[in-house]
């Protein structure tokens, strides 16, 4: 649409150019001279937040084309391609180590490759199982071969909160163990939820193996429900971390039943007995019983990419706008629909509402290439559903001076806006973030109730920067029924909310690239959290950042928190931690699990390796609040 100005030059121009020929000459040159003059002097014209615009790059983002964008698929790839192309049409300049991408490593997963086998010798006599059919391994097994005796160890539970022990008393080195699934029903109704504790879970069960010496761990389900099938675990759709560092495998009830027969024994009578008297029935297997098995199992990886655009500021600073922009794909053992996995799982609010708002903020801002004091970079991630890897992998190798950011700003879920409620995060990081959120928001009378925290530590990419001393800000509406599920889809998207909050992000993020002075970074000293990080956000605080990029052994602090047991005792970011107590800590669900079995107010001794060097350290563990 042409501005007033640009319409009365071309008036001036008409009616002037209707005077005589002497005079029409210097006429036209002083028309067009203010009229260059005007279009020279008039600011960049700086367009609003299109809520058809956002909305239509949510559909482009959840279409089936797109694959639930999860890592390794060609739809993670169209989408990469998709914010690549619209970074290039709005002339952002590229801002990656390749173009406009920078490229990492991700694990997706693993298969089975090789010889996979395992046969049960009875004396003489030699029974081979069929995979898929008798067994199969789990995706978080160690590869290798074991031929033992077996014992049968009940659950596979030490929970001395409940003074139960499955290990008491038998000797499990170097040996089989056959554990039931899920937990002694008293464990819940002790516990106080009636549900599952953690020793139901499979990873606790395989690490309490591994710290008992056992070589392998062969799970049977026990006891079925009415009009249940004694199924065997779908190979990939159980969590767990790269290798447990033991043997893992599945069996059919009727299997184990054959073994414990021999022992004159039944799998239905051992499970009734624990559950009735709440005690362990443990045993060895008789010595001519034997069992050989051969895991191969080999870890799939991809390379996925950051998406990142520059638009120039009057200096080299700059401030950072991201979201991510990966998903679940077809959802496995991150999805909350369970029965639904192998279904896409679109991701329409995570986080293609991020995205699509970081494409728009890109088009409303792009006109003011080079007016701002700072520039702004535009940053996609990808990874961030598997652990932040993609903001953590910027922040490691930045593609900009990582000391020129001055802040970063991150939408992950704001697309489906409740009763005018936004969250907030981070504003007590930064001196001045607040204070820009505010008039941000009387600026744009967005009418917006407002929930502010603190913090900049969380579940999403923000965090990566918090760890680098990075002021930040986190924008959020909140979780929802259809949080990681199918029905995670564009239509419940809220465009017109959603549009006057990315209104109020770009109003403050030019303020933050327009100031005279950029904020200071605030160590903010949080409050115990009741979840999240700092060991998994089970047991004791600790108060450790766990760095979610593969690290050989142990788990590496991005960051350790101010004021935390971790903190007290002398750890710090880049602490690789390897030894927890008398446990060996081989990823973080070793980490999760020694500190799930500690006690508040225990004096833990740790061991970490800094600069290569081990450091130890006792950690006396405080209360989560």
């Amino acid at each position: 649409m042409q501005t007033l100005k640009t319409y009365y030059c071309r008036q001036t121009w008409m009616r002037n150019a209707k005077r005589a020929a002497a005079a029409k000459r210097l006429a036209i040159l002083f028309a067009l001279l203010a009229c260059a003059y005007v279009s020279v002097a008039a600011p960049p014209a700086i367009s609003t937040v299109d809520p058809h615009r956002y909305l239509d790059d949510i559909k482009a983002l959840t279409t089936p084309a797109m694959e639930g964008r999860g890592a390794g698929s060609k739809g993670l790839t169209r989408a990469a391609h998709l914010i690549e192309k619209r970074y290039k049409s709005l002339g952002l300049e590229p801002a990656g180590t390749n173009s406009y991408f920078q490229p990492f490593t991700v694990i997706t997963g693993a298969r089975l490759k090789g010889k996979n086998d395992f046969a049960v010798l009875t004396g003489n006599q030699k029974r081979e199982l069929k995979p898929k059919q008798d067994f199969v391994p789990f995706s978080f097994s160690a590869s290798g071969s074991a031929h033992a005796p077996l014992v049968f160890a009940g659950y596979g539970a030490s929970a001395d909160e409940f003074h139960y022990d499955d290990y008491a008393g038998i000797d499990v080195k170097d040996k089989i163990v056959v554990v039931l699934r899920y937990e002694p029903p008293s464990f819940g109704v002790k516990g106080g939820n009636h549900g599952m504790t953690q020793h139901s879970q499979l990873v606790t069960k395989a690490i309490n193996a591994r710290n008992h010496g056992a070589k392998a761990l062969v799970l049977v389900n026990g006891k079925l429900g009415d009009g249940e099938e004694d199924l065997l675990t779908r190979f990939g759709s159980v969590s767990g971390p790269e290798d447990a560092g033991i043997i893992l495998l599945q069996v059919k009830n009727a299997v184990a039943e054959g073994w414990l027969k021999g022992a004159g024994k039944s799998l239905a009578e051992l499970q009734e007995q624990i559950n009735a008297s709440s005690k362990p029935a443990s045993f060895a297997l008789p010595e001519n019983q034997t069992a050989a098995l051969t895991v191969s199992i080999e870890t799939t990886r991809a390379t996925v990419n950051n998406v990142l655009a520059y638009l120039p500021g009057k200096t080299d600073e700059y401030v950072i706008i991201g979201a991510h922009y990966d998903h679940l794909g077809r959802g496995n053992f991150d999805s909350l629909a369970p029965s639904q996995i192998g279904q896409i799982h679109p991701g329409a609010d995570d986080n293609a509402s991020g995205t699509a708002g970081v494409l728009e903020l890109a088009r409303v801002l792009a006109p003011q290439k080079g007016q701002l004091r700072r520039g702004i970079l535009f940053a996609s991630f990808a990874g961030e559903e598997l652990g932040l890897l993609g903001s953590a992998a910027w922040a490691k190798e930045p593609t900009r001076p990582l000391e020129k950011a001055v802040a970063m700003l991150n939408m992950d879920m704001i697309g489906r806006i409740k009763d005018q409620k936004v969250y907030i995060g981070g504003v007590g990081t930064g001196s001045t973030l607040k204070a820009a959120v505010e008039q941000a928001q009387k600026e744009e009378k967005s009418g917006f109730k407002i929930e502010y925290s603190p913090g900049g530590y969380s579940s999403s990419d923000h965090t990566s920067f918090v760890a680098k001393k990075i002021p930040v800000l986190f924008f959020f509406s909140g979780l929802h029924a259809d949080y990681h599920k199918p029905s995670d889809t564009w239509e419940k998207i809220n465009p017109e909310s959603a549009a006057r909050l990315l209104e109020v992000v770009a109003a403050t993020g030019e303020q933050l690239a327009d100031a005279d002075e950029r904020p200071a970074f605030i160590v903010v000293a949080e409050d115990k959290p009741a979840g999240g990080s700092g060991g998994g956000g089970y047991g004791p605080y600790f108060g450790s950042i766990p760095d979610f990029g593969q690290v050989e052994t142990g788990v590496r602090f991005s960051d350790v928190k101010p004021g935390s047991p971790a903190a007290k005792a002398g750890l710090k970011a880049g602490d690789i931690l390897v030894q927890f107590g008398d446990k060996p800590i081989k990823n973080l669900y070793d980490f999760t699990d020694a500190l799930r079995r500690s006690k508040v107010g225990d004096v833990v001794e740790v061991k970490v390796l800094r600069d290569g060097q081990p450091v130890t350290a006792p950690v006396k563990l405080e209360q989560r609040k």
